[in-house]
């Protein structure tokens, strides 16, 4: 990841954060909904790593947003 673009994946994280807490779910939960390990959920919620477009597919499916909604930033 280029440093330039932490940040982006910082607040991508935290959109995952925040729509995986208003369904309820714990990290685990969405893990094994998803079919990643749980450090790998905490690490993108960190923005600590990007993710492919299927894991961002699947993690939409489960938490019932869309793609957009994962990318529309809070200032």
């Amino acid at each position: 990841m280029k440093p330039e673009y932490s940040e982006k994946y910082e607040q991508f994280g935290l959109n995952v954060v925040y729509y995986r807490k208003r369904k309820k779910l714990t990290q685990l939960q969405l893990a094994e909904l998803v079919d990643i390990d749980r450090s790998h959920i905490s690490a993108i919620e960190l923005g600590k790593v990007g993710v492919s477009f299927d894991v961002m597919f699947r993690i939409c499916e489960v938490l019932d947003i869309t793609p957009k909604e994962l990318f529309d930033f809070r200032d």
